[in-house]
C-alpha cells in the first residue's frame, strides 16, 4: 500500500509555494488605536473585560474600550475615598522602599511621630481631591491635588493618580484583602505609596513630587498603547495613541488617549494593516500565535520580568525611549531594552529561584520545566487567552478548579487522577477535593495584602499566603532555603499553608 504522506511530499518537490506570514510589523507602520481594530475584529471585543484593559481608568468610570462588569469590587477603595477620609502618615523609615510611612485613619499613639495628613474629599464639581497638611509645621501652606485616574482595583490593590505639573503620580494603595488586624504594614487595608514624595523629612516641609519620578517616566510604558517619551527640561512627557474611545486626553490635543494594553501592543502598529488589500493584510500585522514560543512569550515577558531600561527604572525602553515591537527575539530585547537579565537579587526569595516581587511571571516561567519540557516550547498563550474569551479567571484557557483539572490535563492526562498522583509522589492522598494548582501554583509573590495567614507549626513560625502565583510550578517544601531558618513571617509561602495543612499536620510536611 502506498504511503499517502510520501505521495504528498513527492508532489510538492521542486514546487514553489508562496506563503505570506509576518514576523515583524512594517517599519513605516504607526499606531491607530484599538477602536479601529475592533471595527473589523468584533469577536475580540471581549478584551474590554480583561484586566489588561482595566488597569488605568478615569476615576470611577469605564471608557468605551472598558467593561468592568466582571469586577464589581473594582472601586471599593475609591468609593471609600470619595466618601471622605483622612490619613496620618507617621513613623518614617528611610530604609524601606515605596512605603516609608505607616498609615492610619487615627492620630497615632505617639503624635510626634506623625509628619503630615492627607484628607480626601469631593469638591463642588464632584472631582475627587486630597489636601496635604503639615503636622510638624502648621505654618507650612497646605497643598491640594486632584485624582484623575486610578490604577488597578480588579484584583488585590488599587492606587490613585494625581496630577502635579504636566505629569501624573501614584499615591496611596488600597489592599482589597487587607485587614487592620494584620501586624504587617504591607497587609493592612491602606498602605503608603511614596508619601515621601510629598513631604521632606529633612526640611519638615510639604513638597511636590519629583518630576522625574512620574507615572509616565516610571510605569506607563507597560500600560499605554503606542507609548512615547520625550524629555522636556527636567521632566519626561509621555504619550499614547489617540483613540476617540480612550480613557483620558493626556497630551492636550483634544482627543482621548489609549492608556491601557490594546491590540497593537501584541500585534504591532496597525496603520499599514488597516489600509492593505485583503491579500496583503496578513503580512502587515504580527500574529503572536504564528511566532515561535520564545518570540511570542517575550511580548508578555518584556513587562512581566522586571527589566531595567535606559531610564534606569523598570520601564523596558531603548535609547530612543521606545518599547520593543512584537516579533522580536528575547536576545534582541536583552541587548537593547534592558541592562539586566530579568529581576534583581532582592526580587527573589533566598533560594534565588522563586520570585518574591510581583510582575515576574515570565521570569519564573522560562526557568520552569513547563517552558522547555522535552517535547516542545510552551508560550504564555498556551494557558492564558490574551483576548479573555474563555470566562475563566486570569483568562485561563480552561478550568483549573473542576473535577477534571481540565487545563492541566491538556498536557498532563497521566496525572488527571490527583489522588493517585499524590499517593505516588508523597505516599498519601488528600481525602477532600484538591486540584493541581493547590500544590503547583504556590503564591510566592505579593502585590496586595495576600490571602492571609497559613498555619503555624510547632516552631511558632507562620507562613503567609501571598497573591501572585509562582510560575516555576514546583512544590516548595519546608527544607527549601527560602523557608528553612527564615525569620518568622518572612519565609516563602509553601503549599501546605494553603491546602495540605488544612487536613495534615503542618510539621510533618
Amino acid at each position: 500500500m502506498m504511503n499517502p504522506l510520501k505521495t504528498i511530499f513527492s508532489e510538492l518537490r521542486s514546487k514553489t509555494i508562496k506563503i505570506l506570514i509576518s514576523g515583524n510589523p512594517p517599519s513605516n507602520a504607526t499606531y491607530v488605536g484599538t477602536s479601529k481594530c475592533l471595527l473589523c475584529h468584533k469577536p475580540y471585543e471581549t478584551e474590554r473585560k480583561t484586566l489588561h484593559k482595566l488597569g488605568i481608568r478615569a476615576a470611577g468610570k469605564d471608557s468605551k474600550l472598558q467593561d468592568s462588569s466582571d469586577f464589581p469590587e473594582l472601586d471599593n477603595g475609591l468609593k471609600k475615598l470619595e466618601a471622605g477620609m483622612k490619613f496620618y502618615f507617621y513613623n518614617f523609615d528611610k530604609t524601606r522602599g515605596f512605603d516609608k510611612y505607616m498609615v492610619s485613619e487615627k492620630l497615632p499613639s505617639d503624635p510626634a511621630s506623625a509628619s503630615f495628613t492627607a484628607t480626601f474629599f469631593k469638591d463642588s464639581n464632584g472631582k475627587l481631591k486630597f489636601k496635604t497638611e503639615n503636622l510638624k509645621d502648621p505654618s507650612d501652606p497646605a497643598r491640594t491635588y486632584t485624582i484623575d485616574l486610578t490604577y488597578g482595583g480588579g484584583l488585590y490593590k488599587q492606587r490613585y493618580l494625581f496630577k502635579a505639573g504636566k505629569n501624573y503620580f501614584p499615591f496611596l494603595q488600597f489592599n482589597t484583602m487587607g485587614d487592620d488586624s494584620f501586624g504587617d504594614r504591607t497587609r493592612k487595608p491602606w498602605r503608603d505609596y511614596h508619601a515621601d514624595w510629598l513631604y521632606n523629612e529633612e526640611t519638615r516641609k510639604l513638597t511636590d513630587p519629583p518630576k522625574k519620578k512620574s507615572f509616565e517616566a516610571e510605569c506607563a510604558s507597560c500600560h499605554y498603547t503606542g507609548y512615547t517619551l520625550k524629555q522636556a527640561g527636567d521632566e519626561y512627557i509621555a504619550g499614547a495613541v489617540n483613540d476617540p474611545n480612550g480613557e483620558l486626553d493626556i497630551d492636550g490635543d483634544g482627543i482621548p488617549n489609549e492608556l491601557n494594553i490594546g491590540c497593537e501592543v501584541c500585534h504591532g502598529p496597525g496603520s499599514e494593516h488597516v489600509k492593505a488589500p485583503i491579500a496583503k493584510r496578513a503580512v502587515t500585522i504580527v500574529s503572536p500565535g504564528k511566532l515561535s514560543p520564545e518570540r511570542s512569550s517575550i511580548i508578555c515577558g518584556q513587562c512581566h520580568s522586571r527589566p531595567l531600561g535606559v531610564t534606569n527604572n523598570e520601564q523596558p525602553i531603548n535609547k530612543d525611549y521606545k518599547m520593543m515591537l512584537p516579533g522580536m527575539s528575547r536576545n534582541e530585547f536583552l541587548l537593547n531594552y534592558t541592562s539586566r537579565e530579568d529581576a534583581g537579587e532582592k526580587d527573589y526569595w533566598p533560594d534565588g529561584i522563586h520570585s518574591k516581587a510581583h510582575h515576574q511571571q515570565y521570569t519564573d516561567f522560562i526557568k520552569s520545566k513547563k517552558y522547555r519540557n522535552g517535547n516542545q516550547l510552551l508560550s504564555c498563550a498556551d494557558c492564558h487567552n490574551p483576548h479573555g474569551m474563555t470566562g475563566f479567571k486570569h483568562q485561563m484557557r480552561a478550568d483549573v478548579r473542576d473535577d477534571k483539572n481540565s487545563l492541566c490535563a491538556t498536557c498532563h492526562k497521566e496525572n488527571s487522577d490527583i489522588k493517585k498522583h499524590m499517593q505516588a509522589k508523597i505516599g498519601f492522598a488528600e481525602k477532600g477535593k484538591i486540584n493541581c494548582i493547590d500544590c503547583h501554583a504556590t503564591k510566592t509573590m505579593q502585590t496586595g495584602a495576600g490571602f492571609g495567614k497559613g498555619l503555624t507549626g510547632k516552631d511558632g513560625k507562620n507562613y503567609w499566603m501571598n497573591d501572585i502565583t509562582s510560575h516555576i510550578f514546583d512544590v516548595p517544601r519546608k527544607d527549601n532555603i527560602g523557608v528553612k531558618a527564615a525569620e518568622p513571617g518572612k519565609a516563602m509561602p509553601i503549599p501546605y499553608t494553603n491546602k495540605c495543612g488544612m487536613c495534615h499536620k503542618a510539621d510533618g510536611l
